[in-house]
């Protein structure tokens, strides 16, 4: 037996100690304690929560919860909750400059305050338009924007619809720390025909170079020079001569930019305001006619997204002065027999005597000029009077002859109710003739008599004056005295739009209302009113007495006027009944509409 054979324990069991020098896998321990598991994967961090309302934003806003759309600014939003951000280069419809610097607020996400126009609103942000710090930055920027302006309230267009004067008295309301002059600027700068610029008075708020570069698309005015002597300008060798120039007076919010033809004729706090629809062409703008008495002082735009947005031209802003300048104000039996010599005045009714006795025996033989200016009241009442009293089977189509149109708003048709004049003939079953025809008529001596619903022609007034010259018999119904008027055997004084609520059909088919804002100058009266005055007077039947009933009853026979509610489809203008519309105002809107306060009402 060996050595080594001796050393073996008993049982052939190998030794429990492995030799010097022998590599172990595992710790002996580790055969008799269980695995461990292996250690959690690390949180990852959380994400934002889940917005309140998907597809929205929700904030809050002075501790009211608000819920708008994604981009929505702070001005707008705090407008919702009734929070009033005070602002002067905002505007809706414009691009954002956010240099004036009012509209500043706390947001909780910010460190600093951020300019509520340019700032959109974030999921669960918290915006406070009314702290310490808030209402210091506001009266900090009046009295920057006030260390130079002249403080001319006195004398000042403005005054009265000024957000200077306005938030100078909101958030300001202390005297200036200024020592020493003011910055002095040119005070009748005139950019153009229609706008004159009191430079020291501007903000550079920036709004009218906006404007122009934006919607009209006719960049006329730029910023020059810096600091103090900043100012806005045309170009050098150009003018403001766009025509929408006019609407830098709208969206200016101080008195820096003013009207030429309305500068020191009025007061703002002594006009009244009445929603109407512009009648210089067929697109049919939606403004306010300001007036005073029964005198028109200005037409500004009100707003319609589907027509007009906030805009209008400056040709269709002159029109107003027809409303005022040559009227047809009494009734008039017999022609002008030479030029300069005046016509003896009658009654209304005695007038509507004479053109009954002409037309009585001519019932068949009358031609009817119908007006594309009248409203669809006074061609509803009128036509159906041609047909049903005088036997007419067609009519005459007049109005303002054909002008210029442009690329934004203004149309070549300068009549605002050719729409409605077809649409109505076609609901009576009337033929609609072109107005050359009716002249062929008169010169060959077919056309004796003819009855006309406004006298606005499309040729030469003077040329058709010598054509009507010719008739034996001519009832004129006109709201303007003219040429054509002076040939009329009987006159009748026909009201304005504005003396009277009606509706018109504008270029694309969309029918509006315009409401009533003072009683009818003179004599005058409706057409619809002296339809069925002469349509009694021939021994026929008409119920209506004003243009609301002719409306309700005539129209029945328009198939595209059925689902038009009259009534509804007015644009609100009184807050009690009666004579009593809404004051202008800043920014083209009476008080009701603007950025803060109720309406202030007041009446003539």
């Amino acid at each position: 037996m060996s050595e080594n054979d001796t050393k073996k324990p008993a049982g052939g069991t190998p030794p429990s100690t492995p030799p010097a020098g022998a590599k172990l896998d595992t710790p002996p321990a580790a055969h008799s304690a269980p695995t461990a598991p292996p250690p959690p994967p690390a949180a990852k961090p959380a994400g934002p929560p889940p917005p309140k309302n998907p597809g929205f934003v929700t904030c809050t806003i002075d501790g009211k919860e608000v819920v708008v759309k994604p981009g929505t600014n702070m001005i707008e939003a705090a407008r919702m909750v009734g929070s009033d951000i005070p602002y002067f280069c905002y505007h809706p419809r414009l691009s954002i400059a956010a240099n004036c610097r009012m509209c500043m607020v706390e947001a909780s996400n910010a460190p600093k305050l951020v300019p509520a126009c340019q700032t959109a609103l974030a999921e669960g942000q918290v915006i406070k338009t009314t702290t310490p710090k808030v209402k210091e930055q506001q009266r900090a920027v009046m009295e920057f924007l006030l260390l130079n302006h002249p403080v001319d309230c006195s004398i000042c267009d403005q005054a009265g619809e000024c957000k200077l004067q306005d938030y100078y008295m909101r958030y300001d309301y202390r005297p200036s720390r200024l020592e020493g002059g003011k910055v002095m600027k040119n005070k009748r700068h005139v950019l153009g025909p229609r706008v004159v610029l009191d430079q020291e008075r501007c903000i550079i708020c920036s709004r009218c170079v906006r404007f122009m570069n934006e919607v009209p698309k006719e960049p006329q005015l730029g910023i020059f020079g810096r600091g103090s002597h900043e100012v806005i300008d045309t170009f050098p060798g150009s003018e403001l001569s766009s025509n929408y120039s006019l609407n830098t007076v709208d969206i200016c919010p101080v008195g820096a930019l003013l009207s030429r033809d309305f500068r020191f004729r009025a007061r703002s706090w002594f006009l009244s305001a009445a929603p109407s629809v512009c009648t210089g062409c067929s697109r049919g703008c939606n403004i306010y006619a300001d007036f005073m008495g029964q005198d028109t002082y200005r037409y500004r735009p009100r707003e319609n997204e589907a027509v007009n947005k906030s805009w209008m031209c400056d040709q269709g802003r002159a029109t107003y002065k027809a409303l005022d300048l040559h009227r047809v104000l009494s009734a008039v039996v017999g022609r002008q027999q030479g030029t300069g010599t005046a016509r003896p005045e009658v009654a209304r009714k005695e007038a509507v005597k004479a053109a009954a006795k002409a037309l009585a025996d001519l019932k068949g033989k009358v031609a009817v000029l119908a007006s594309a200016v009248a409203s669809n009241e006074d061609l509803l009442a009128a036509l159906s009077f041609a047909k049903g009293t005088l036997g007419a089977k067609e009519i005459y189509v007049g109005g303002r002859p054909q002008g210029e149109g442009d690329h934004f708003l203004m149309t070549a048709d300068k009549n605002p109710n050719r729409k409605g004049l077809e649409l109505i003939a076609a609901g009576l079953g009337l033929a609609l003739k072109p107005f050359d025809e009716l002249v062929k008529g008169i010169d060959s001596g077919k056309v004796k008599a003819l009855y006309a619903v406004g006298t606005e022609v499309p040729v030469n007034a003077e040329s058709f004056a010598q054509t009507a010259a010719k008739l034996d018999v001519f009832v004129a119904q006109a709201m303007n005295e003219s040429p054509v008027t002076a040939q009329a055997t009987v006159l009748l004084p026909a009201s304005a739009h504005v003396e009277f609520d009606g509706s018109f059909v504008q270029v694309d088919g969309i029918i509006q209302r315009f409401r009533k804002a003072y009683p009818s100058k003179g004599d005058a009266v409706p057409h619809s009113t002296l339809a069925a005055e002469l349509t009694r007077e021939l021994g026929g039947t008409a119920t209506w007495t004003n243009s609301r009933e002719a409306f309700r009853e005539l129209s029945k026979q328009v198939p595209e006027f059925a689902q038009f509610d009259w009534d509804k489809a007015a644009p609100p203008d009184r807050e009690k009944p009666g004579i009593n519309p809404l004051p202008t105002a800043a920014d083209g809107r009476p008080p009701g509409y603007r950025e803060f306060g109720a309406p202030r009402v007041r009446g003539l």
